[in-house]
């Protein structure tokens, strides 16, 4: 992020969800745990991982595999987990070593939980999805129509999603 023109830049890449000021979901070194309690539960692939901590974190969090396949190799170097090739993927397992660890960190199981809930309201997730869902249509409306808008159509699209950032920062205050 940066100021271009007196104006925040803003990275479209960016997930809505972890915008600027929300930090991590979780603490340095919580992820290997994670990834370890994920596992404890069944032996899986990176990419069966990726998608079971999106789905455990209701969307709010997606690991990147550039976070999840380096910790696995690490587990696997610290002996916590093993790996294995099954039908061309490496499926890991955790080991006894890593099911000892689990235990002696027993206590972060909750410390994770109420850092993950300061991310998000869980009594309200379904209607958080569903704006967010409705968020998602407009930007691809958006998308869609933007590409053969003339600069007055645009100045109205802009216009229109200026009102709705002012009408829902007042909701907000």
């Amino acid at each position: 992020m940066g100021i271009i023109a007196g104006k925040q830049q803003v990275n479209p890449r960016q997930h809505f969800f972890g915008g600027p000021g929300r930090g991590r979901p979780f603490n340095r070194g919580d992820f290997k745990y994670i990834i370890l309690r994920q596992l404890s539960g069944k032996p899986s692939y990176g990419y069966e991982i990726i998608r079971a901590l999106e789905e455990r974190f209701h969307h709010f969090y997606v690991p990147s595999p550039g976070s999840v396949y380096p910790t696995l190799q690490m587990l696997e170097e610290m002996g916590y987990a093993t790996a294995d090739e099954s039908e061309g993927k490496k499926v890991f397992t955790i080991t006894k070593e890593g099911l000892d660890f689990l235990e002696e960190q027993k206590d972060s199981d909750e410390r994770i939980k109420n850092r993950m809930e300061r991310w998000w309201n869980p009594e309200n997730i379904d209607e958080i999805a569903e704006t967010m869902g409705e968020f998602e249509k407009l930007a691809g409306l958006l998308r869609e129509k933007a590409r053969d808008a003339d600069s007055k159509k645009l100045g109205r699209m802009k216009k229109a999603i200026s009102r709705a950032y002012q009408e829902i920062s007042k909701e907000t205050v």
